[in-house]
């Protein structure tokens, strides 16, 4: 795009972000609210050289993902509710297979069809947990367009920084805001590179992971010849079906991300310095609570804020620093509760946490939040 400044919706500047840091390859299926981000990619990946691809359904959309990221472009696709219901069998063969590639959620309001054009925040646990079997996993979440652009960038540096598929975790009316964005330079980008190995091909394999626990990939059309499975698998990536392969394998997949939290993990501390009050909160529900924070302390309230970008892995080394010098927290969010737990099992009793809930269909007035910390 031209110039720096531009006024568009946040769909639209995640889709710019994925192109800005080389996004070539997207496969999706329409659907409310994420809709914005297929068509905007439909539109600019031709431009780019890249190829976009509107799949029979979101299953099929999340295998093409994974094909193409496996086949060397950087690839991306976005969903909602139902439709991030049904790529959660691919994401975790991503996870498995270790595919780099960027899942965009715009939550709306479910369960099912629920409010196809309203807005939510009911998919954070399914973010953590929906597919099946033990691992871990990187979400993300945006409270502005402006930030959905740069958690774009960051979801992608991540995925190939650890090899996994990272999940963008937004809401609706992020979606479908228009703000101003501005869209740096692509020299003023910083990208991660996909890594590349620098063994050849008659010592390479697939899953013989760095001191950092992460496998790098091979350059293709490189000579390369790699097999990779949903199964268990060995070093080779050849199915091994024993407990203590099944052992070794899902320990990387864990600690992988595990042992990298500090470098993973980020959030924003808004005036937290003599709080005793925490606001936690994330997406659209961020702007609400500023407010909030703004006349509690009008009204005398030492009330500070913790805006979280990362929600998987989870702040819990801040939420626990935290507990042990407030009241308590206050977490609104458009559910009936998902990432309040996280807050409750963090803070170990060392302080209150309070749930202010939506079912979902709207954002929440700031005295909502208000009423909430003026409980504790």
């Amino acid at each position: 795009m031209k110039g720096t400044e531009h006024f568009i919706m946040g769909d639209e500047a995640c889709a710019e972000a994925a192109i800005a840091c080389g996004c070539r390859f997207f496969a999706g299926y329409p659907i409310t609210p994420a809709t914005e981000i297929a068509e905007r990619m439909a539109k600019r990946l031709p431009q780019v050289g890249g190829v976009y691809i509107q799949m029979e359904d979101e299953m099929a959309s999340m295998a093409a993902v994974l094909g193409a990221s496996w086949g060397g472009l950087k690839s991306m696709t976005s969903t909602s509710g139902p439709g991030f219901s049904l790529m959660m069998e691919n994401i975790g063969l991503g996870i498995v297979m270790e595919v780099p590639c960027v899942v965009v959620n715009v939550q709306r309001a479910g369960p099912s069809t629920g409010l196809p054009t309203l807005c939510a925040q009911g998919d954070m646990m399914q973010a953590r947990w929906g597919s099946h079997g033990h691992y871990e996993i990187i979400a993300l979440s945006a409270s502005s367009p402006q930030e959905l652009f740069d958690v774009t960038i960051k979801a992608f540096n991540l995925s190939e920084k650890y090899r996994l598929p990272v999940l963008i975790m937004t809401d609706e009316v992020v979606g479908h805001m228009a703000e101003k964005v501005i869209i740096p330079p692509p020299n003023r980008i910083e990208i991660y590179p996909r890594r590349i190995t620098k063994l050849p091909p008659q010592e390479y394999l697939p899953y013989l992971p760095d001191k950092d626990m992460v496998a790098p990939m091979v350059g293709i059309g490189e000579g390369y010849h790699i097999h990779s499975t949903g199964l268990t698998h060995d070093k080779k990536g050849y199915p091994v079906i024993t407990a203590p392969v099944q052992k070794e394998m899902i320990d990387r997949l864990v600690y992988k991300i595990r042992n990298n939290v500090d470098d993973i993990v980020e959030y924003q501390e808004i005036e937290t310095a003599d709080a005793e009050i925490i606001i936690v909160a994330y997406g659209i529900s961020v702007r609400p609570a500023l407010k909030a924070l703004e006349l509690a302390r009008e009204k005398g309230i030492k009330c500070g804020m913790l805006k979280l970008t990362t929600i998987w892995p989870f702040a819990e080394k801040k939420i626990t620093e935290l507990a042990s010098q407030v009241k308590g927290f206050v977490v609104p969010e458009i559910n009936y509760g998902q990432i309040s737990l996280e807050v409750e099992r963090c803070s170990a009793g060392h302080a209150k946490t309070i749930l202010v809930s939506h079912a979902g269909g709207a954002i929440f007035n700031p005295n909502e939040i208000l009423e909430a910390v003026d409980k504790l």
